[in-house]
């Protein structure tokens, strides 16, 4: 069974909860594709796609990556994901 993956905006992010879901698959080298999607936000202020999962569902958002933590990832105006809810990055 698959599940829709929904696009939001950026600015909908804080409004999404993590209580729910425990573990989620996520990609191999998701750290490395983290820090790469990192250094493309600093430097070029690229955007890429992050697929997450949040307590309704999966989720995707297209947005630059500013920085990234031991367990969040803070995109642009401070906004942060946990990177355990983190399935993959989609440059």
């Amino acid at each position: 069974m698959f599940l829709e993956i929904q696009e939001i905006q950026k600015e909908q992010v804080p409004l999404c909860t993590y209580e729910k879901i425990s573990e989620i698959p996520q990609e191999s080298n998701l750290v490395l594709k983290l820090r790469n999607a990192m250094i493309l936000g600093n430097t070029h202020r690229s955007k890429v796609s992050i697929v997450f999962c949040d307590d309704e569902g999966p989720k995707k958002v297209t947005t630059t990556v500013w920085a990234v933590g031991e367990t969040f990832i803070t995109l642009k105006g401070g906004v942060w994901i946990p990177i355990s809810k983190i399935v993959d990055i989609i440059f």
